[in-house]
């Protein structure tokens, strides 16, 4: 059983007083559901679970009155199990499935004799009308694939392990060779491996990377199916623009052009379908800058912008070519560095920074531009051994106008300090 940063959450909310429902939301497929079986089974004497899309005759039990009491006769004649007041936890999951469902949660709520979990899709949730929002009666978490250092957990690093490479990186102090040379081997694992949690799993399970990929196409086609189903007369953009994302990230300045797509492709015909793509967790925006001041809201251009895919595993899995054996035998930089790219792209997304990059006209290019304790810094990914070639940040350090004192760059050498630059490995994005 993979160990989540969930786990933790779900237990500070078990332990609240007047807690409200928990929303967990997320794109398919990271775990939400299996996180909340386990915390159930652990937790409770009693755990009614309806999955909405599994059982979709449970629907009835919200049509008419939504009062508690009615909703309990409901529940207790459906088989699920037995109601144990204050040892019961009412779990609702796919709940965009039943918008009526996630009304009744207020009233579930304020009746306070059983715990309510929901969890969900990001896109049903964001796609599916509900009548009434329980407001103030239900705290919201976004749960995502796994994170680099729930990755390394996987594989049996140990927490102390990791506290120490955070003082590392706090200090900006060199790790001992071994540790550093084992952390970047599954770094560059987890570029090909990602964290779909059933990916994840089986690897650990099998240390084969046929089956790995095998597990992703499964993931990947099923990304297709949805696409499908919920997108509505935007599927086939939806589909073609989620098909381009390896060949844009590819190209030098990884920029999605449309024009990539279809030849004199506007942005108000495929505006809809990059949305949906975002909506469902699938894949995020990095919008361009035109200004190194904060807040970056203030410069940002929509219209101009990189699209990278949440789970970095995925993207290699639709790459063409052998990314994964030239990336287990070193070769990180392949495609332009993308799969790199996008990792650190992936991971500063889970650590809570929007992404945005500057670019002025080609001549002057910063990877990721992100706010630090409301300073401007500078990050620059650098995947092959020219790590210390790097033209535009020097110019934007050197320009007193801009303000900006110290910059990042993440590549493959330990962690050193040379002026106002810090070299950290590349797995150092998880602190960030």
């Amino acid at each position: 059983m993979l160990q989540r940063k969930i786990d933790f959450t779900l237990l500070d909310w078990y332990n609240r007083k007047n807690k409200p429902a928990l929303l967990v939301m997320g794109a398919r497929q990271v775990g939400k559901t299996t996180s909340i079986r386990t915390f159930a089974v652990n937790h409770y004497k009693s755990f009614f679970e309806i999955n909405f899309e599994e059982r979709p005759s449970l629907k009835r039990i919200f049509e008419g009155d939504l009062d508690a009491v009615t909703l309990y006769e409901k529940l207790s004649v459906a088989g699920l199990g037995k109601l144990i007041p204050n040892n019961t936890l009412l779990f609702f999951d796919e709940i965009q499935s039943c918008p009526q469902a996630r009304t009744a949660i207020k009233f579930l709520v304020e009746d306070g004799s059983y715990d309510v979990i929901a969890s969900g899709s990001l896109l049903g949730i964001n796609y599916r009308e509900v009548s009434s929002y329980p407001v103030g009666f239900e705290s919201k978490i976004e749960m995502h694939s796994l994170d680099f250092e729930e990755f390394l957990w996987a594989n049996e690093i140990t927490p102390k392990i990791i506290d120490g490479l955070k003082i590392h990186y706090q200090e900006k102090t060199l790790v001992d060779p071994f540790i550093h040379n084992r952390i970047m081997d599954l770094f560059r694992r987890y570029l090909i491996i990602g964290g779909m949690p059933a990916v994840v799993s089986t690897y650990i399970e099998t240390h084969d990377i046929s089956e790995v990929m095998l597990q992703q196409k499964m993931i990947i086609q099923s990304y297709r199916d949805d696409i499908s189903k919920y997108a509505g007369n935007k599927k086939g953009l939806a589909k073609a623009v989620f098909d381009s994302i390896p060949m844009h990230l590819a190209a030098k300045n990884k920029k999605f052009v449309l024009a990539e797509i279809e030849k004199g492709a506007k942005n108000r015909k495929y505006e809809d379908a990059i949305m949906w793509l975002y909506d469902a967790g699938i894949a995020s925006y990095c919008f361009n800058i035109s200004d190194l001041h904060l807040p970056f809201e203030l410069s940002e251009r929509r219209n101009i912008y990189k699209f990278f895919m949440r789970d970095t595993g995925l993207l290699s899995c639709m790459s063409l070519g052998n990314v994964q054996d030239a990336i287990l035998n070193g070769d990180i930089s392949i495609n332009e560095g993308s799969i790199t790219e996008n990792a650190v792209a992936d991971l500063m997304l889970k650590n809570g920074h929007s992404l945005y990059y500057f670019d002025v006209k080609g001549r002057l290019e910063i990877d990721f531009m992100i706010n630090i304790e409301n300073t401007v810094m500078p990050v620059e990914v650098k995947s092959g051994a020219d790590y210390k070639r790097h033209a535009s940040l020097s110019k934007v350090l050197s320009d007193t106008n801009r303000n900006i004192s110290s910059a990042i760059v993440l590549c493959n050498d330990n962690t050193h300090l040379e002026n106002t630059i810090t070299y950290y490995p590349l797995y150092m994005v998880m602190f960030l």
